[in-house]
């Protein structure tokens, strides 16, 4: 949570400061604010409000603050209410800073240091301003490294002295903060979607370790105090973004772009008609040797996760368990070097994820991540990295990175399934067709989204919806019913079709709004009976239906929209295209933020 901005540059910082924070809006946006060294009055000036980053700028345009180093920050609240007081960066005498992550003891600190009478704030981050602010004696990096000695919990602190001018100091634990060089100087911010094209390479601070922004310098220090030389990592992906070209929302443009963001996920996974992980540095003995596969990820992640465990259990033929994250070292999981441990992460930042990794890591099992970022934390505490290629993506909602997730799973399932003798060559080609025509079926349902809109609009006055399918239907009806909820805020389940008898019938009244998904030919007449049974009951169903499979009443539903026919096991990948415009348009037909929808940031660095 929350986005984390430094500068120190030749030129006037303030406007950079407050693009790059809309740039990072997507990790928090309940309020935001900077804080700049002003040459002229040789004062910090601070200007922070609750609201958004459009808010802080209109603030700013009111009383301009010029300087050429300053921070920002945009805010997720976890400790305090959404209001300018609570609100980033927090100054205490000579120290103004700015905070991401959880400050567990902070109530001890305050009360240890007696630091009670300087507060004005509810947060847990001003406690840590006035801890540096007392130590303080002249020396920035000695009283970093006294004042985080106190420190449990995960932080990035980003801190500015008002007898250091020009210079910006961090450091961390857990949560992340990269820094790199720009044109004019240098910068730092939470995750290199922030570096916005100023960039093209990037290093990550180590956790624990002090490191210095100066307008010509990034000066690294380790926990000895003694200078290391930092390593730098290329961007190799597009991090101007183009804001969000002709769409409204980055959503829409992110469900767009899917058809050419899996092809860049399996193109280099298929070598030569063959299933490759070469280039991921993937070794054959890790997916021969496992007895077993443990997947754990948080929300859209762990539904990958899923359809994944339905892949391999119907291919491997493996014991494929799929764990909570955020419950997954407190279940005292059965875990040993015979497990392989695939996590699931966008960002690679995911703290329940991370400790997940760490969790079974200690216990002897090796490890997969699959990640879009590179450099980032889980990232580095992984065996092997199989990265997406999704590039940034900035909705909250996630789209492109569920279904680049889902190709790279398919394609790590493919090449286990050749090397374990599940595949023969001939269906390992059949396979690896069925790969390459992902991105069609996804275009094909692009191409038809106005039809989608239609639906749509049946769904604008729903307080509940219902989502059922069947086996790899069911497994993305989670994910649909998740991406509806959190960006138009209806209520909606998805189930097991053949659990409705058991209990959750009750709910179905009538018009009541339920979507079915069929794609599973070999169970499609079962699927079809509990759809009666929703009908019967007098429910609104609409129905998505592969094309080749035929319907003796189709006039019965109130919708039927076509998927294209495709091997059963692909068919998710259409399937999910025509869920996320779904959600999106009675979302964006409701007149709600469709990129920010609230209570929610996109990046979760707090348990």
């Amino acid at each position: 949570m929350c986005g984390i901005v430094g500068y120190t540059a030749r030129k006037d910082v303030e406007n950079r400061i407050l693009n790059t924070l809309e740039l990072l809006e997507y990790r928090g946006y309940d309020s935001a604010g900077l804080a700049i060294y002003n040459e002229k009055f040789q004062q910090v000036v601070v200007r922070k409000c609750a609201g958004r980053v459009s808010d802080l700028r209109e603030k700013c345009q009111e009383v301009p603050v010029a300087g050429t180093c300053g921070i920002g920050h945009t805010r997720w609240a976890t400790h305090g209410g959404v209001c300018d007081e609570n609100a980033h960066p927090h100054r205490c005498g000579r120290v103004t800073l700015v905070h991401n992550g959880i400050i567990e003891n902070y109530e001890e600190i305050r009360d240890h240091f007696g630091l009670g009478g300087e507060l004005i704030s509810e947060t847990d981050t001003e406690v840590i301003a006035a801890l540096i602010d007392k130590f303080y004696d002249g020396r920035p990096r000695a009283t970093i490294s006294r004042a985080i000695k106190y420190i449990k919990g995960t932080f990035a602190l980003v801190i500015m002295f008002d007898d250091k001018p020009g210079v910006i100091y961090a450091v961390r634990n857990v949560s992340p903060i990269v820094a790199a060089y720009t044109g004019d100087g240098t910068m730092l911010a939470s995750d290199v979607a922030a570096l916005g094209g100023q960039a093209d390479k990037y290093m990550v601070v180590p956790e624990y370790h002090i490191v210095e922004l100066h307008q010509n310098a990034i000066l690294v220090y380790d926990e000895k105090d003694q200078k290391v030389k930092p390593e730098f990592l290329e961007i190799d992906w597009d991090t101007t973004r183009d804001g969000k070209g002709r769409y409204p929302f980055y959503m829409e443009k992110e469900i767009m772009e899917q058809p050419e963001v899996i092809k860049n996920a399996l193109c280099s996974r298929i070598v030569d008609g063959h299933i490759s992980l070469e280039t991921d540095g993937i070794p054959d003995p890790l997916l021969t040797d496992c007895s077993r596969i443990v997947i754990t990820a948080c929300g859209t992640a762990r539904h990958v996760g899923l359809a994944s465990k339905a892949l391999m259990q119907n291919i491997l033929r493996m014991h494929v368990d799929v764990e909570y994250a955020s419950e997954f070292m407190y279940s005292n999981p059965v875990i040993d070097e015979k497990t392989l441990v695939i996590v699931i992460s966008q960002s690679g930042e995911t703290i329940d994820t991370l400790e997940a990794l760490k969790y079974a890591r200690r216990q002897g099992a090796r490890s997969i991540g699959v990640i879009n970022v590179k450099g980032s934390s889980i990232a580095r505490e992984s065996d092997y990295v199989m990265y997406t290629a999704a590039g940034p993506e900035i909705a909250v909602a996630s789209t492109k990175a569920y279904t680049t997730q889902l190709a790279v799973m398919y394609a790590l399932i493919g090449r286990m399934a050749v090397l374990r003798g599940n595949f023969d060559e001939s269906q390992e080609k059949s396979f690896i067709e069925g790969l390459l025509g992902i991105s069609a079926g996804v275009q094909n349902v692009l191409d038809r989204r106005t039809d989608i809109h239609r639906i749509a609009r049946d769904l604008l006055e729903a307080k509940d919806a219902f989502m059922i399918g069947r086996g790899l239907d069911y497994t993305i009806l989670l994910e649909g019913a998740l991406k509806l909820k959190e960006i138009s805020y209806i209520h909606t389940e998805a189930y097991a079709s053949g659990e409705l008898k058991h209990g959750t019938i009750a709910l179905i009244t009538e018009n009541t709004p339920v979507i079915a998904v069929v794609t599973q030919h070999d169970i499609k007449e079962k699927e079809l009976s509990n759809i009666r049974e929703v009908q019967s009951r007098g429910a609104q169903l609409t129905l998505f239906v592969s094309e080749d499979m035929e319907l003796s009443d189709q006039e019965k539903y109130s919708h039927v929209f076509r998927l294209p026919a495709m091997d059963d096991r692909l068919s998710i990948f259409p399937v999910s295209a025509a869920l996320q415009l779904l959600a999106y348009y009675v979302s964006m037909d409701r007149g709600l933020d469709v990129d920010k929808p609230r209570n929610l940031a996109k990046v979760v660095t707090v348990e």
